[in-house]
């Protein structure tokens, strides 16, 4: 699972990171305690609705590229992440 290779190049890499992987259902009791939400590509249609709700809390949304969400590349979401956070 791609949440598990985050993880995994999250300790790789030495940062300390919480990851973890919630229906868009549950995205405004999740908002609140999360720096950034990334979406998989097959609800990137949800996007902009999304970021209206965390924009007041400044938070971003991000869509995974469809690339690295299906080949599973956990290192490169994570990047892709954490240079969202700079």
């Amino acid at each position: 699972m791609l949440v598990q290779r985050m993880k995994d190049a999250a300790q790789k890499k030495g940062v300390d990171v919480t990851i973890k992987a919630v229906p868009v259902a549950e995205f405004e009791e999740n908002i609140a305690t999360a720096d950034i939400v990334l979406l998989g590509p097959q609800v990137k249609y949800e996007q902009a609705k999304l970021q209206v709700i965390a924009d007041p809390l400044g938070k971003k949304v991000a869509v995974i590229d469809m690339m690295d969400y299906g080949m599973m590349k956990g290192d490169a979401v994570l990047d892709k992440a954490l240079k969202l956070l700079e």
